[in-house]
């Protein structure tokens, strides 16, 4: 089997030297997860830009700052379906080997193995079945949805971003809807998504947005008090009020 057939490739690229294919790949959605909060950015990566081993992914439908010393190996998956439509993707894993992100192509497999074609890999092991994250009921009073639900209603422009070790990534504007669905609260926009787990935001910590003095940042903190990495900025007089 040639390996442009492969399923599953690890490839023999340190992770910078892939990301640099990204502009290459069509449209893509770059998922992250922690804490019960997926974070996804979908459209064309417009802008690959690198410096050593810093990584930034930009443009009308990418905001992501990659440290890619905290990454380990990129595995090439081509296994990935929905419905009849080829969804490969590029799994980046972390030191510990758990996938820290991903890049999924969405335009199918063509384009996809195009933009990687310069990239050489070698033959895997079958990817490890994805365990279903666990889904809880949603409450009506749930915390998690209340940043989301204020700054809809006011109409202002807010910005989201995840944070992990070796990853920042970040969506900016007005939000549209907060659709809870299947245990998830859910922001739906054109260009990305975010899934919040019903439960996994027990508060918001709130302090003072280093961007401005008129704003405030929300970090998002699970039923133990530790910090999730999701976090809400945005104007004060809107995110502040307790009412």
């Amino acid at each position: 089997m040639s390996q442009q057939r492969l399923q599953r490739e690890r490839l023999l690229h340190h992770a910078a030297d892939v990301l640099e294919a990204a502009g290459r790949l069509g449209r893509v959605m770059l998922t992250t997860s922690q804490g019960g909060a997926t974070h996804e950015r979908i459209g064309p990566v417009d802008r690959v830009e690198r410096s050593g081993f810093a990584v930034r992914l930009a443009g009308a439908a990418h905001d992501a700052d990659i440290d890619t010393v905290a990454l380990g190996a990129v595995i090439l998956d081509r296994s990935g379906r929905m419905k009849d439509k080829v969804l490969p993707r590029l799994d980046f894993q972390g030191k510990d080997g758990a996938v820290l992100f991903s890049l999924v192509g969405l335009d199918g497999l063509e384009p996809f193995d195009a933009g990687v074609a310069e990239l050489r890999g070698m033959a895997t092991e079958a990817a490890e079945p994805v365990e279903a994250m666990e889904r809880a009921d949603l409450a009506e009073d749930d915390p998690g949805s209340l940043p989301f639900e204020v700054a809809r209603c006011a109409g202002v422009p807010v910005t989201i971003e995840l944070r992990r070790d070796g990853l920042r990534q970040a969506w900016s504007g007005n939000i549209e809807a907060v659709k809870p669905a299947m245990g998830f609260i859910n922001v739906m926009q054109p260009d990305f998504h975010l899934h919040l787990r019903a439960g996994a935001v027990g508060r918001w910590r709130m302090r003072a947005d280093r961007a401005g003095p008129d704003g405030v940042e929300l970090l998002a903190e699970n039923v133990r008090g530790e910090l999730i990495g999701l976090a809400v900025r945005g104007p004060a007089a809107v995110l502040a009020r307790r009412d």
